[in-house]
Protein backbone atom coordinates (compact mmCIF):
# COMPACT_ATOMS: atom_id res chain seq x y z
CA UNK A 1 0.00 0.00 0.00
CA UNK A 2 1.19 3.11 -0.65
CA UNK A 3 1.99 6.08 1.57
CA UNK A 4 -0.93 8.15 0.24
CA UNK A 5 -3.40 5.25 0.41
CA UNK A 6 -2.59 4.67 4.19
CA UNK A 7 -3.07 8.13 4.85
CA UNK A 8 -6.35 8.09 2.91
CA UNK A 9 -7.30 4.73 4.80
CA UNK A 10 -6.04 6.62 8.84
CA UNK A 11 -8.36 9.51 6.94
CA UNK A 12 -11.24 7.34 6.68
CA UNK A 13 -10.96 5.75 10.13
CA UNK A 14 -10.87 8.84 11.79
CA UNK A 15 -14.04 10.63 10.32
CA UNK A 16 -16.03 7.17 10.55
CA UNK A 17 -14.47 7.81 14.25
CA UNK A 18 -15.78 11.26 15.15
CA UNK A 19 -19.19 10.74 13.53
CA UNK A 20 -19.46 7.66 15.85
CA UNK A 21 -18.91 10.27 18.65
CA UNK A 22 -21.15 12.42 17.78
CA UNK A 23 -19.76 15.18 15.37
CA UNK A 24 -21.23 15.82 11.78
CA UNK A 25 -19.16 15.73 8.69
CA UNK A 26 -18.30 18.76 6.94
CA UNK A 27 -14.96 18.61 4.54
CA UNK A 28 -11.59 16.80 4.22
CA UNK A 29 -8.35 17.63 2.95
CA UNK A 30 -8.66 21.49 2.60
CA UNK A 31 -5.53 23.07 1.39
CA UNK A 32 -3.94 26.40 1.60
CA UNK A 33 -0.45 27.50 1.18
CA UNK A 34 0.34 27.09 5.00
CA UNK A 35 -0.50 23.42 4.98
CA UNK A 36 -3.53 21.00 5.22
CA UNK A 37 -6.47 20.67 7.10
CA UNK A 38 -7.10 16.48 7.36
CA UNK A 39 -10.81 16.54 8.37
CA UNK A 40 -13.16 19.87 8.85
CA UNK A 41 -16.03 18.74 11.34
CA UNK A 42 -18.55 19.74 13.56
CA UNK A 43 -19.38 19.48 16.99
CA UNK A 44 -22.81 20.71 17.14
CA UNK A 45 -22.35 24.39 16.65
CA UNK A 46 -18.53 24.22 17.37
CA UNK A 47 -16.37 23.97 14.24
CA UNK A 48 -13.68 21.21 14.57
CA UNK A 49 -10.42 21.15 12.67
CA UNK A 50 -8.60 17.73 12.72
CA UNK A 51 -5.31 16.91 11.99
CA UNK A 52 -4.53 12.79 11.59
CA UNK A 53 -1.52 11.25 12.49
CA UNK A 54 -1.02 7.30 11.72
CA UNK A 55 2.22 5.14 12.42
CA UNK A 56 1.64 1.64 12.39
CA UNK A 57 4.18 1.06 14.94
CA UNK A 58 5.73 3.32 17.67
CA UNK A 59 9.35 2.34 16.67
CA UNK A 60 9.81 6.28 15.45
CA UNK A 61 7.82 7.79 18.36
CA UNK A 62 4.00 8.05 18.77
CA UNK A 63 1.09 9.10 16.28
CA UNK A 64 1.08 12.24 18.57
CA UNK A 65 4.83 12.81 18.51
CA UNK A 66 4.06 14.16 15.08
CA UNK A 67 1.99 17.00 15.62
CA UNK A 68 5.30 19.07 16.71
CA UNK A 69 5.18 22.96 17.34
CA UNK A 70 6.20 23.64 13.71
CA UNK A 71 3.26 21.53 12.59
CA UNK A 72 0.55 23.06 14.96
CA UNK A 73 1.87 26.59 14.02
CA UNK A 74 0.85 25.53 10.09
CA UNK A 75 -2.34 23.84 10.94
CA UNK A 76 -3.20 27.10 12.81
CA UNK A 77 -2.44 28.66 9.88
CA UNK A 78 -4.30 26.97 7.19
CA UNK A 79 -7.27 26.83 10.07
CA UNK A 80 -7.56 30.80 9.78
CA UNK A 81 -7.16 30.36 5.96
CA UNK A 82 -10.37 28.45 6.14
CA UNK A 83 -12.16 30.68 8.60
CA UNK A 84 -11.32 33.59 6.29
CA UNK A 85 -12.59 31.67 3.08
CA UNK A 86 -15.78 30.57 4.90
CA UNK A 87 -16.48 33.96 6.73
CA UNK A 88 -15.98 33.06 9.64
CA UNK A 89 -14.53 35.31 12.52
CA UNK A 90 -12.51 33.03 14.88
CA UNK A 91 -12.73 35.58 17.51
CA UNK A 92 -16.72 34.84 17.70
CA UNK A 93 -16.94 31.66 15.87
CA UNK A 94 -16.28 28.67 18.10
CA UNK A 95 -13.81 26.32 17.05
CA UNK A 96 -11.10 24.29 17.76
CA UNK A 97 -8.34 21.66 16.95
CA UNK A 98 -8.30 18.39 17.25
CA UNK A 99 -5.76 15.45 16.59
CA UNK A 100 -7.10 11.85 15.66
CA UNK A 101 -3.56 9.87 16.85
CA UNK A 102 -3.64 6.09 15.12
CA UNK A 103 -0.84 4.31 16.64
CA UNK A 104 -1.16 0.37 14.71
CA UNK A 105 -5.42 0.09 15.83
CA UNK A 106 -5.68 2.24 18.78
CA UNK A 107 -7.09 5.42 18.04
CA UNK A 108 -6.41 8.53 20.57
CA UNK A 109 -8.26 11.49 20.15
CA UNK A 110 -7.17 14.87 21.37
CA UNK A 111 -8.55 18.18 21.55
CA UNK A 112 -5.99 20.33 21.91
CA UNK A 113 -7.63 23.95 20.89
Amino acid sequence: MHAKDIGNEAENIAKQYLLEQGLTYHSNNYHSRAGEIDLVMRDQQEWVFVEVKYRSNSTHGSAIEYFHAVKRHKFTQTVKHFMHQQRLNPATVPHRIDVIAIDGKHISWFKCV
